[in-house]
């Protein structure tokens, strides 16, 4: 079983203890939920905190202070969720709570730039859950070992590209195209876009393998930890696609 989310990999079921608490499909779709409420709770929170009084074309949000601390903590806790599993059941939820808050100033910015974009990508992101959902369950999509293989490849490779990026912009240049609203800027955006999506289904076969294995009841944490992950990574692809189209 292979997956591109880091959180869910082919060994994540290895060498975990079976206990008469299981984990099911039913108990990760909850979580999920209180995971996904918690987020949009919290990036409400840090979206009322930028409009104070309403979204108005005068207002200039900006990053708070806070921003880069908390990107920085997440990715943190998400070390220790990865490689300490049994601690999901603490540290997932105040994961959430992080990236809602995060998610929810650099929402902001963008709404301000593109008004109504944040609803459009809202949207956009629950529509593809859904519809990516629906495929895997009707078997209209499978995950193949090819399949995986495709979307493990594909996602390594827009990782890399990621990290290269992020190393060059501490010398002042970025990666041709990707940052860019011309033809090939979008078509770039709408092939990690894809990729993003197609990173549900690996996350749904994922969930569907750990209750066929029996996995531990904190497992459920750990896999809805990982669905968010992707979630969180699609939402941010398709606002940035948005984004370019909506550019002058």
């Amino acid at each position: 079983m292979r997956t591109a989310n880091p959180a869910l990999s082919e060994k994540t079921f290895q060498n975990l203890q079976a206990t008469s608490d299981v984990m099911t499909i039913q108990g990760t779709v909850n979580k999920s939920l209180i995971l996904i409420l918690l987020l949009i709770a919290s990036a409400c929170l840090t979206w009322q905190k930028a409009y104070p009084s309403g979204w108005s074309q005068e207002a200039v949000p900006e990053i708070p202070d806070w921003y880069f601390p908390v990107i920085i903590t997440t990715f943190l806790l998400s070390l220790v969720i990865i490689f300490v599993k049994k601690t999901s059941p603490y540290l997932v939820p105040i994961y959430a709570i992080l990236e809602g808050a995060a998610l929810g100033s650099l929402s902001s910015i963008f709404e301000v730039r593109y008004p109504g974009i944040i609803m459009q990508a809202v949207m956009c992101t629950m529509g593809t859950f859904v519809a990516l959902l629906m495929a895997y369950k009707s078997g209209l999509v499978k995950a193949t070992e090819n399949f995986k293989l495709g979307v493990i490849a594909a996602t390594g490779g827009i990782a890399l590209v990621y990290l290269i990026d992020i190393i060059l912009a501490f010398f002042g240049m970025r990666v041709p195209f990707i940052h860019e609203n011309g033809p090939i800027g979008i078509l770039a955006s709408v092939g990690i876009t894809i990729i993003a999506a197609l990173n549900l289904v690996l996350d749904f076969d994922f969930i569907e393998k750990g209750a066929e294995q029996r996995a531990p009841k904190y497992m459920e944490w750990y896999a809805s930890f990982g669905l968010l992950i992707t979630l969180i990574w699609l939402y941010l692809e398709i606002l940035r696609l948005l984004a370019k189209t909506r550019k002058k």
